[in-house]
């Protein structure tokens, strides 16, 4: 059994994630708009008569722009939680709209999706886990720390969407007002790319085959930079960073996927690879 994932679109520009399997499928969030949706879908040549759903992570305009007009014009239903659409404001057909609990399994055709709260500054915050058969793909994006939930539902996936939004440094150097940066920082925010590489090398299982690095800043962040952050450490797991513009590629993700074998996988707490740096197993990191 196999899941098929891509990212339609990741950033403050908008957000759109698609989980399916041979059948059917699903969208975490609908950030960009309904048309940008249809092509998107058309050019990885997936139709839009396999979507059964959109599930909502927040209220925040990025993940919510188009959830109106695609629930309408494809009859799909809408898994929100009450706190987030009273603070959406989206004007959903009541018939569509379909309340979720958190740890809640949601049966969807073969798929099984569940949702955990989140540390993120919206009015209900959620990530998301899609189960097939044995394979799990967790969507973790919109993180201002990392939690217990987070760590337990990580070391589940197969495959993950996992958020790297800023690079410390540019940050702090950066034009944004200091409000914005206390903000994207505070806890409440958003994951840097530090803290992201830290639950990677700490929390990854060793079945693990593919990581799209999501919801990178355009001002505080470079894809080069965080692709080689990552790509360093990642052994066999297939690395990608997801665009701002487009469409990434579908990947198949399945649990009997070629991946680092259990007894060699590196586990590396980041004061292992500081001390690895040290005495020059490792090349320096670069960005941090």
């Amino acid at each position: 059994m196999s899941l098929f994932i891509t990212s339609l679109n990741s950033g403050s520009n908008g957000n759109a994630y698609y989980v399916g399997n041979h059948e059917e499928g699903i969208l975490i969030d609908a950030g960009i708009s309904c048309r940008e949706i249809e092509r998107r879908m058309a050019r990885l040549d997936l139709s839009m008569a396999r979507l059964r759903a959109i599930f909502i992570s927040h209220e925040h305009s990025d993940h919510i722009q188009g959830v109106a007009v695609t629930a309408k014009k494809y009859r799909l239903p809408v898994y929100i939680t009450a706190d987030t659409l009273r603070q959406s404001r989206l004007s959903i057909e009541k018939q569509l709209i379909v309340p979720f609990k958190p740890l809640d399994a949601v049966q969807v055709g073969g798929l099984s999706i569940s949702a955990f709260s989140k540390r993120h500054d919206a009015c209900d915050p959620h990530s998301f886990m899609v189960r097939s058969a044995a394979v799990n793909v967790g969507i973790f994006t919109d993180i201002g720390s990392v939690c217990p939930e987070l760590v337990r539902h990580f070391r589940e996936c197969h495959a993950a969407f996992l958020e790297a939004n800023y690079d410390e440094e540019m940050l702090a150097q950066g034009r944004y007002p200091a409000y914005l940066k206390g903000r994207i920082r505070g806890g409440m925010g958003h994951l840097s790319n530090t803290q992201a590489l830290d639950l990677f090398l700490e929390h990854r299982p060793y079945y693990m085959s593919r990581l799209i690095l999501s919801h990178l800043s355009e001002e505080n962040n470079d894809p080069a930079l965080v692709m080689d952050l990552f790509q360093k450490h990642a052994g066999a797991i297939e690395v990608v960073v997801a665009s701002r513009h487009k469409e990434t590629p579908v990947f198949e993700v399945r649990a009997d996927a070629d991946v680092l074998s259990k007894e060699n996988k590196p586990r590396f707490t980041r004061s292992q690879l500081q001390l690895s740096l040290f005495q020059d197993v490792f090349p320096a990191e670069q960005g941090i």
